[in-house]
């Protein structure tokens, strides 16, 4: 064959041409085979329009799904097919504050976000999490409250009023709704998880607000209705005041809560229950009442001490002289306390032999002084007293008589007693002067016939005179920590 002959056929055939190159560059016992490079699989469409299929459309407001390829701490970008990266700020993660980013996703998680923006001012598309999480929660959470069910889920903040738990968005749980009593110290909650039912959904506003009350109230319901059953009004149970309020306080019988009104604190007058229990004391309680259908008890805590009134009757009667403090004036007369919360009247009419107009003219309030028990209607809880027939002399109380019986009196009606036997410590110099003078004149009634240098052991001579005592013209505070009763009084 020709050199042109030659020419012509390796122009016709390039590829043999290859082949006898490729061979004789291997070896002459190896043949080279050419491998496929690409294979058309587009199936007629276009390189442009494949290309387009790829790319993800969507809209504002949409919600997509992607993978996580970036962690940072203010921002996580996410791949949801799109031409460029989604970017979710640190803000947008989750429902809680302040979260770090790691904690809230992974490299190569696949989760779902809400495009905020598909295109901000520096051509970034802006995706947020907790968007897309409350889109779908919020459909769950209607369809629980129309089925009146419980979520769940943890305690994640505390804020003013109460908790805000993750249910998939942010559910506010009201201080008072956590327990079945009101609970004054919230953040041993957060980190727990919680049940609890919806009672107001209001999407426009972003509000849903829970109750863990109502939860427990239907689950403890049985127990509840046996408990109630098994308590019987005039028993007596022990409890632990669990809150304090205006109009009483609440005390927890061990499976409920009953309420011990202002009114049944205390035989006194309460001018708030705080004078009387604290939250976390331990008391006893009589049951007054059991409401089984609006499920509450009544408590009475006054009802397990012993009544003043009665105690006072008990050990009073009619015709004795008490000692007592005025406490009050009023255009009829003046209240005398004459026992521990038991007050008196002593009319105007029984305040002095002479006629009076008014109590001012008489007694002061604070100042203490004999009375006589003159009438004593334990049921209407009235004592009647008198400063005028107290004069005239009585029977001493027997609280009285240890001081003021008839040992501490002469044949003549004269207080003879020992002042340094009562219970008094002088509070000032003028105080002592005066506890000293008396006690020494105490001394020499006692012993007429002593010198009157011994009239008494601490007394100078110059100060010993046997002039006559009468403890009931004296200040109260200047002799003792009561005085004796008027002359004669000595039963």
């Amino acid at each position: 064959m020709s050199d042109q002959a030659e020419a012509q056929r390796e122009a016709a055939n390039p590829t043999d041409s290859a082949t006898a190159v490729a061979t004789a560059g291997t070896s002459q016992d190896e043949e080279y085979t050419f491998r496929q490079v690409i294979d058309d699989d587009l199936g007629g469409m276009s390189l442009e329009d494949a290309i387009a299929g790829t790319i993800v459309e969507f809209d504002d407001g949409d919600i997509v799904k992607g993978v996580i390829v970036k962690v940072d701490k203010d921002e996580v970008l996410l791949d949801i097919g799109f031409k460029s990266e989604g970017v979710i700020p640190a803000r947008e993660l989750s429902i809680r504050h302040d979260v770090d980013p790691g904690e809230i996703v992974s490299l190569g998680e696949e989760i779902e976000a809400l495009v905020l923006q598909k295109e901000d001012k520096e051509g970034r598309l802006i995706l947020s999490k907790k968007r897309a999480q409350y889109e779908r929660a919020w459909g769950t959470i209607e369809r629980i409250k129309e089925q009146n069910g419980v979520v769940s889920g943890p305690v994640i903040e505390v804020v003013k009023g109460g908790l805000i738990l993750d249910i998939g968005l942010r559910g506010f749980l009201p201080a008072s709704l956590v327990e079945l009593r009101r609970v004054r110290d919230l953040a041993p909650y957060v980190g727990r998880s919680l049940e609890a039912k919806i009672i107001e959904l209001d999407k426009h506003r972003n509000n849903v607000v829970l109750s863990r009350r109502a939860w427990l109230e239907e689950t403890q319901k049985e127990q509840r209705e046996e408990f109630l059953d098994n308590l019987k009004p005039g028993e007596r149970r022990r409890g632990v005041v669990s809150s304090v309020v205006n109009f009483g306080a609440f005390v927890d019988l061990g499976g409920m809560d009953g309420l011990v009104h202002v009114s049944e604190l205390s035989w006194k007058h309460v001018d708030h229950p705080s004078m009387v229990v604290q939250v976390g004391d331990e008391v006893e309680v009589e049951v007054l009442e059991v409401d089984l259908d609006r499920e509450r008890i009544s408590l009475s805590l006054k009802a397990t001490q012993q009544d003043p009134w009665q105690e006072f009757a008990n050990n009073h009667r009619v015709g004795e002289l008490v000692y007592g403090r005025v406490t009050k004036l009023v255009p009829f007369g003046s209240f005398v306390q004459v026992g521990d919360g038991i007050e008196g009247l002593v009319h105007i009419s029984e305040m002095a032999a002479h006629h009076v107009e008014l109590p001012e003219q008489v007694v002061t309030p604070g100042e203490e002084l004999w009375v006589k028990i003159i009438d004593l209607d334990l049921q209407r809880r009235r004592i009647s007293l008198s400063i005028k027939q107290a004069a005239e002399g009585g029977v001493v109380a027997p609280e009285y008589q240890e001081a003021f019986g008839d040992h501490a009196y002469d044949e003549h009606g004269n207080y003879i007693g020992d002042y340094q036997a009562a219970d008094f410590t002088p509070e000032s110099e003028g105080q002592a002067a005066w506890a000293e003078e008396y006690a020494a004149e105490a001394h020499a009634e006692a012993h007429p016939d002593a010198h009157p240098a011994e009239a008494h052991p601490d007394a100078h001579p110059a100060d010993a005179h046997p002039a006559e005592a009468h403890p009931a013209d004296a200040h109260p505070a200047d002799a003792a920590a009561a005085p004796g009763p008027p002359e004669g009084g000595g039963g």
